[in-house]
């Protein structure tokens, strides 16, 4: 539908009207050239009209001052109504980046792939999934940074995860927990969201950082921010070698005893990912714990027409202004 934002400017349209009616015309310049006496010969001149190519140019001016007004009161085009989830809940993801996460303890299509690719596309899905949460980016290694700050864009957020490398925080072998909670901390706290979530996914332990995870998740529960820890990475790996094949426990280095206990300060779980099928598993569960949506909104797409009477208004003014010109 057609919608004016600002309809009472309409009321302007009288306007030339009113300055013909209120101002008085110039009394036109009585200079006779030649004096008729028998005027009456020419007939009755009571009947005189205004000549066709005289009458145009006062149209087109008409017709140009109506396309003026109604550009004047920015015509727009509604579309349909669009609805908007709304949750009013900040949501970080914090995914290690350390130099364990390229351990290939993975199988997606019968192929195995290390740990970082496998959370990729299983966090990918979950963004995806996502509507109406502020969705952020921490990763973490070494050093903990903020990789996408809270937005609604989700497809930034998927495109910066999947651009994540393996030593991109660092190029050491460690992982700062603890960092990686205090920073989601600081970049939530100031924030007005109804709810605060920190999804949280490595697969070892402390090892770096300025801050320990217990005190960090102490930190987090009183700022009221809820944590899901998901320890990553499968219980048990055969390596063939050239002596034969070895069971070994890829996850040797995974602190659950901690992440358990961060989840459990702040309100959240603590979850164990073994293969693919169990990191799917946690991120649907936590689909189901986190509903996607509180309250609906909605809008109209709106797109402003008042370039086109603007247009062709400046149109018939030049077509005006020429013919002046060439009588002139």
């Amino acid at each position: 539908m057609i919608h004016f934002e600002w309809p009472w400017l309409l009321l302007a349209l009288p306007i030339p009207l009113l300055v013909r009616w209120l101002v008085p015309a110039q009394a036109p310049v009585q200079q006779a050239a030649l004096k008729v006496p028998f005027l009456e010969d020419f007939g009755d001149n009571s009947n005189i009209t205004m000549a066709p190519e005289k009458q145009w140019p006062l149209i087109l001016a008409s017709i140009a001052w109506v396309l003026l007004i109604v550009a004047s009161c920015r015509p727009q085009w509604l579309g349909e109504p669009i609805e908007q989830a709304m949750s009013g809940r900040d949501l970080m993801i914090a995914v290690d980046v350390s130099g364990s996460m390229q351990e290939e303890d993975f199988i997606i299509a019968n192929s195995p792939i290390d740990r970082l690719s496998a959370t990729k596309q299983v966090a990918s899905a979950f963004i995806e999934r996502r509507a109406g949460d502020r969705l952020g980016l921490i990763l973490f290694g070494t050093t903990a940074y903020v990789q996408t700050p809270l937005t609604f864009d989700y497809k930034t957020v998927s495109t910066l995860l999947n651009e994540a490398f393996i030593g991109i925080t660092d190029d050491k072998p460690a992982t700062s927990i603890g960092d990686a909670i205090g920073l989601a901390v600081k970049r939530m706290q100031d924030q007005k969201a109804e709810s605060q979530v920190l999804i949280l996914l490595t697969d070892g332990a402390n090892t770096a950082g300025e801050v320990s995870p217990l005190q960090a998740a102490d930190l987090a529960a009183s700022n009221h921010l809820k944590i899901y820890t998901i320890g990553i990475g499968a219980d048990e790996m055969i390596i063939r070698s050239f002596f034969g094949n070895r069971k070994v426990n890829p996850s040797s280095d995974l602190d659950e005893a901690t992440l358990t206990a961060i989840a459990d300060k702040t309100g959240g779980q603590y979850f164990r990912a073994r293969n693919t099928e169990e990191l799917e598993q946690v991120y649907q569960l936590l689909d189901q714990l986190e509903p996607v949506e509180k309250d609906k909104l909605y809008f109209r797409p709106m797109t402003e027409l008042y370039s086109w009477p603007l247009a062709f208004a400046l149109c018939f003014a030049a077509v005006i202004a020429i013919r002046r010109v060439r009588m002139s």
